[in-house]
């Protein structure tokens, strides 16, 4: 298990890495101590699990969680230091997961964090794979590993989320604006150079011949649709 800290004050990284290493041996535990930092850690990374402050230096609690929340699911847990009920409920409406106070006992801190887990795996698509017949495209929304022919492709987090809504929508068209909303979210509504770059990238790793795409196709002035390579 992966598990990324967004945090500047190293006695509390010190003291939740500890708890989590005593319940989970095998844990991995990262930490960075800005905003930004953690979330372009997120992008790269894909941990299991992200625990926050709510008192970062380079932007606020509720602005943190809007924009993990664009690209990402991953269970998220807030440490709460003055916040009101009023801010919990917004950080909790904009996507966090959990508010802990930052005076934590350990025993709280690995309840909530076993029933966070518990509650977010093995919902939606997580357990499925999806083959694309000719070279093999193989996804596993259990791990997020994405292989082309046996062999593995490594995707950011918005690829994969991109990948993901074109193939559980086999064959259908999806418009730009349905792939900005499911993928971004609804503050990209209208700007479509998004998903045309990242479509591109998509077909330079999955394609044999980006310029000539056999699974991520066009709709000319529509969008994009995933057909199985046969």
């Amino acid at each position: 298990m992966k598990v990324l800290l967004i945090e500047n004050d190293q006695r509390t990284v010190r003291d939740i890495s500890f708890c989590l290493m005593v319940r989970y041996p095998e844990v991995s535990v990262v930490s960075v101590a800005k905003g930004s930092e953690g979330i372009e850690m997120i992008e790269q990374e894909w941990p299991d699990l992200v625990i926050a402050a709510s008192s970062l230096t380079d932007m606020d609690n509720v602005g943190l969680i809007n924009k993990i929340r664009e690209f990402s699911d991953v269970p998220l847990i807030i440490l709460s230091e003055t916040e009101t009920d009023i801010d919990i409920a917004r950080g909790l409406e904009a996507g966090a997961d959990e508010y802990i106070a930052k005076s934590f006992s350990p025993i709280e801190l690995l309840a909530r964090v076993r029933a966070l887990l518990r509650r977010t795996q093995g919902l939606g698509f997580k357990r499925e794979r999806v083959i694309s017949l000719g070279d093999e495209l193989v996804i596993d929304f259990t791990t997020h590993d994405v292989s082309l022919s046996g062999e593995s492709v490594k995707l950011t987090p918005i690829e994969y989320q991109l990948l993901s809504e074109l193939v559980r929508n086999d064959g259908r068209v999806l418009t730009h604006g349905r792939i900005l909303q499911k993928v971004w979210g609804s503050g990209y509504d209208g700007d479509s150079s998004f998903v045309k770059k990242y479509i591109y990238r998509l077909r330079s790793k999955l394609e044999p011949d980006p310029s000539k795409p056999q699974m991520l196709l066009t709709e000319r002035g529509i969008g994009y649709k995933f057909i199985k390579r046969v």
